[in-house]
């Protein structure tokens, strides 16, 4: 595989950094070489689009041109980065006499996720799989933004997303499913509408354990810090969450990582207010009773 411009967003240079880490380290280990835009900047999600509009188009551009004069398609590791991006060249093409000469924006927008799902990297994924997460019974949660809108995405399973759940299958676990895969979070309500995104977030992990999950894999930063940042505060006031035990909260390449026995990982679990470790090292006794 061709290496390939890698846009990895604010995000992963501050609250998500184990997103990041573990995107090297499974990157590494799958042999894709992600080559990190020089000097990129903020796409300008979330807030750019509504404030100015000249501004939500030239900041996601500044970093379509730096890949551009690299010459190679660009891996996206935030959806709502993502969605920026890719808004940005629809708008920019539809405009060709304000461009200059020369930029074609021709090459390819990869969402990661969806990239790491391609049949490509699943096979190299289960080829290199040390530890199989077998018996771990996960549910993957899109969000709103990685399948929204579509004729800007692209995609044509926005109603039933795929590809996160292949990618639980190649690592030995199973995928369970469920109708809430791509519902909103309440994100962005966290600040403004708190009581709002309290209730979406405390709905999604009511479902989650209704599916008989035990932790939840996700792709979008925002998604995945808001689900594991309000549990203990939700499971104060839900009696339904305090019959269970809290429910980790998993980036994707996290998963991959110690499926593929990746040390690199681990430091960025310690970073989830609910630890994963317990779960992974109750998996690993039960196998070991089973052999």
């Amino acid at each position: 595989m061709k290496p390939l411009a890698f846009y990895p967003g604010c995000a992963l240079q501050a609250m998500s950094w184990d997103y990041r880490e573990s995107i090297k380290a499974v990157a590494s280990t799958l042999d894709l070489e992600l080559r990190e835009l020089p000097d990129w900047t903020c796409c300008g999600a979330t807030a750019a689009h509504s404030l100015d509009e000249a501004m939500s188009v030239a900041l996601p551009l500044r970093n379509l041109v730096s890949a551009e004069k690299l010459g190679l398609d660009l891996a996206v590791a935030c959806p709502m980065c993502f969605k920026r991006l890719t808004y940005t060249r629809l708008t920019v093409r539809k405009k060709r006499d304000e461009i200059p000469e020369g930029l074609a924006l021709d090459h390819r927008i990869l969402d990661l996720a969806r990239l790491l799902a391609s049949e490509e990297l699943l096979e190299r994924i289960r080829n290199q799989v040390r530890n199989p997460l077998t018996g771990l019974k996960m549910v993957s949660f899109y969000g709103c933004q990685v399948v929204r809108p579509p004729k800007i995405i692209g995609h044509d399973d926005y109603e039933n997303p795929q590809h996160l759940d292949r990618l639980v299958v190649a690592a030995g676990a199973d995928a369970v499913d469920w109708s809430f895969k791509a519902t909103c979070c309440g994100a962005s309500m966290g600040i403004p509408k708190r009581d709002i995104g309290r209730t979406l977030i405390a709905k999604l992990l009511v479902q989650a354990y209704a599916s008989g999950a035990q932790a939840i894999v996700a792709c979008c930063p925002l998604c995945q810090s808001n689900l594991d940042l309000y549990q203990p505060e939700l499971r104060r006031q839900n009696d339904v969450l305090r019959r269970h035990a809290p429910l980790p909260i998993l980036y994707y390449t996290e998963l991959l990582g110690i499926a593929l026995g990746l040390d690199a990982v681990l430091p960025g679990l310690k970073s989830h207010l609910v630890d994963p470790v317990p779960l992974f090292t109750s998996l690993r006794r039960q196998g070991s009773n089973h052999g």
